[in-house]
């Protein structure tokens, strides 16, 4: 039986574990800030919740209706929204798989803190659907092959929050943010996505960090590779395929939409790393609307080397976690575009002669808060423009400042990275 080269399939996250006495500032990427046309906004907060479990609903898109503007709820289920004042008599949608769309005023909006969503109930005669349905496997090639019809075939230009932090343990050590624009080619062409830069902040805890330095290379590429509908070879090949299983799951909906739940997870004998997971697919037309996966690291040896390119000879690192998500949402046009993505990495360090390891979590998140559908070729600022290798350059300036981000939308902050700014602000301080 031929084996699938899934080093190459996965040579999207890399990470550098580097002395720190060797590293500490030498970056080689510029930021250059673009200067942005001051506007009034109205900035609202909430939280989401469970109407009958009161629990928080992470990743809950808040859009601005008849606009591109959004966000997401973060791990604890919070966001803030800012709309400009030509907006601010709209409606903003609230909506979370498996709940009921809520639509609401942005005066009721300001001031209602909670926001319930109601959970869906799946009818007898959507369980049946399933029963009628193709195999789950041939669903999922069909949606892989409708990427040309039901995605966005028109250059896009984006505009997203990127966030990054590393923990030991619990504890921040390196937190960096940025937003940037996204120059999204057409999804039925071949061409790669390029990231340009707008505006940025970063600053490591190399203390913290102990005796080794994490650096998370390809920043926001990585999330934007997880859009597998334009970028299916990091996950779904015509090799890997037959290494798959797929089934279907309990169907939900989406913004009254009827959708099919496939769980894939690789075959019991194969034993290289592969993805398992659930993919959540339109019944309708067929399109990915989310998908939520994990790598199987069970094997050290071979999950290893897809993501550590450097490390101290006297250390053992190896993933003992992955998740990834990756949400879609639709234009005005009809046409889906990749929305927001998180990935979540941890690591174990083992340092030969020591008795206690290190365990390390790496998480990034990308959220689209605008776009803008371009007829032209879209043009970029040289000097903005990210590589896919790019680690975020060292600077802790913004942290100080409470309207650093301005007008731009980004995600709240979750509790334990609000008492990380708290700290770095308290440092500038005294410095």
């Amino acid at each position: 039986m031929k084996k699938p080269n899934y080093i190459t399939t996965l040579f999207v996250f890399a990470l550098l574990f580097i002395n720190v006495n060797s590293v500490c500032a030498q970056e080689t990427e510029t930021i250059v800030e673009i200067e942005e046309k001051p506007e009034n906004f109205v900035e609202i907060e909430g939280k989401v919740i469970d109407s009958e479990t009161h629990k928080e609903l992470i990743f809950a898109d808040i859009v601005l209706q008849n606009t591109n503007i959004s966000t997401v709820t973060n791990s604890d289920g919070l966001f803030a929204l800012k709309i400009p004042e030509k907006y601010s008599e709209g409606m903003v949608n609230i909506s979370y798989l498996g709940y009921e769309k809520l639509e609401l005023h942005i005066n009721d909006l300001s001031q209602t803190k909670k926001i319930a969503l109601k959970p869906v109930l799946t009818t007898l005669d959507e369980v049946s659907i399933v029963s009628k349905a193709k195999n789950a496997k041939e669903i999922v090639l069909e949606c892989l092959s409708k990427k040309s019809s039901l995605y966005t075939n028109k250059n896009t230009l984006m505009t997203a929050f990127y966030r990054e932090t590393i923990k030991k343990r619990r504890k921040n050590a390196s937190l960096s943010e940025a937003v940037i624009r996204i120059h999204k080619e057409p999804y039925n062409n071949l061409r790669t996505d390029y990231v340009e830069l707008v505006k940025a902040r970063k600053t490591t805890d190399y203390k913290r960090l102990d005796t080794i330095a994490l650096k998370l290379q390809g920043g926001p590429f990585s999330n934007l590779y997880t859009d597998m509908i334009k970028y299916p070879e990091y996950i779904f090949t015509n090799e890997t395929m037959p290494y798959y299983d797929f089934n279907f799951g309990k169907t939900t909906k989406i913004d009254d939409r009827l959708i099919y739940v496939i769980n894939f997870k690789q075959k019991e004998n194969i034993n290289e790393p592969l993805y398992h997971g659930k993919l959540f697919i339109d019944v309708e037309t067929f399109a990915l609307t989310n998908a939520v996966y994990s790598l199987n690291v069970s094997n050290r040896a071979l999950s290893s080397p897809m993501f550590v390119r450097k490390k101290p000879q006297r250390a053992e690192v190896y993933p003992t976690e992955t998740a990834y998500r990756v949400n879609y949402r639709t234009g005005d046009d009809g046409k889906w575009l990749y929305a927001y993505s998180n990935i979540s990495l941890t690591f174990k360090v083992n340092w030969k002669g020591k008795l206690f390891n290190s365990t390390y979590t790496l998480n990034s998140e990308m959220a689209i808060t605008d776009w803008e559908v371009k007829d032209d070729k879209l043009t970029k600022t040289k000097n903005q423009v990210l590589r896919p290798h790019t680690i975020l350059t060292e600077r802790a300036s913004g942290f100080s400042d409470p309207r650093f981000w301005g007008a731009y939308n980004i995600i709240e902050p979750e509790k334990s990275i609000q008492s990380a700014i708290k700290k770095i602000q308290k440092q500038l301080e005294r410095t």
